[in-house]
């Protein structure tokens, strides 16, 4: 770990429970050690149905989900997921490689609250969490 990766890995951040929607092995194990490492509790799904299922048996606090996933896509796994929860809805987060206009607007029509194109910077991605929790948990 270099000195500026230090700076931005704070286990003072309230762990929040994030459900990571990855199907390629290496992208999903990289942002489960970067939540690890920030202190939250990362759990990883390889497609949107395994996503579905995860999320109804412990419901996340945030959803990195890839919109290319096999079974059940980001878009259909986003609207999914707001029609199962109890009155508590996860932040969902598109971290995707597809950034067109039309991705965008697909994922704001699904109910995703924001949209992240691959490779995403750890930074932002800490700051977005970093945030969320002072909104949600002050």
């Amino acid at each position: 770990m270099s000195a500026g990766q230090e700076q931005y890995w704070n286990t003072a951040v309230q762990p929040l429970r994030v459900l990571v929607a990855e199907d390629e092995a290496d992208a999903a194990a990289a942002l489960a050690e970067l939540l690890r490492r920030e202190g939250h509790e990362p759990i990883i799904a390889r497609n949107g149905l395994e996503a579905l299922d995860l999320a109804g048996r412990a419901p996340p606090d945030v959803v990195l989900l890839d919109i290319g996933l096999p079974g059940l896509d980001g878009y259909r796994l986003a609207e999914r997921l707001q029609a199962q929860v109890d009155g508590r809805r996860p932040l969902l987060v598109a971290v995707t490689g597809r950034g067109a206009d039309l991705d965008r607007a697909c994922s704001a029509a699904a109910g995703v609250d924001l949209h992240l194109v691959k490779p995403v910077d750890p930074h932002q991605l800490l700051s977005l969490l970093r945030r969320f929790c002072d909104t949600v948990r002050p």
